[in-house]
């Protein structure tokens, strides 16, 4: 199972990166999957997620209004419209699934796959 995100990189505050998380080894169809990042010596933090059934993602507050997530079933692939970055949101980003009732929970995601570096400057 690996899970590869993508897309990270340096910009400025106020600029829009958009990460792409690719799947191999399994199907999303039947996990909840989300975005999750941690920046150093702070706890992982979950900022995206999407139920396996579907609906509406789940954004956490911190990123609520700024991000945009989505899942292609068909392609295996996620991908995260980042808007307005702040310094706040430089992290490592990383992809993840679950099949844990709780998918708005960080602590309950797991094959994490190589995560990608987002940096904002000020």
């Amino acid at each position: 199972v690996q899970l590869q995100a993508s897309g990270g990189g340096l910009v400025q505050t106020g600029g829009s990166l958009r990460l792409s998380c690719a799947a191999s080894g399994l199907t999303f169809r039947p996990y909840h999957v989300a975005w999750l990042r941690q920046a150093p010596g702070q706890e992982r933090e979950l900022v995206a997620a999407h139920r396996r059934s579907g609906g509406q993602p789940y954004y956490s507050d911190s990123v609520k209004g700024r991000f945009i997530s989505s899942r292609d079933n068909a392609k295996n692939t996620m991908y995260l419209q980042m808007n307005d970055l702040k310094p706040d949101d430089t992290a490592i980003y990383y992809c993840a699934v679950s099949q844990n009732v709780l998918w708005q929970m960080a602590a309950y995601y797991n094959a994490w796959g190589q995560g990608t570096q987002v940096t904002v400057s000020s």
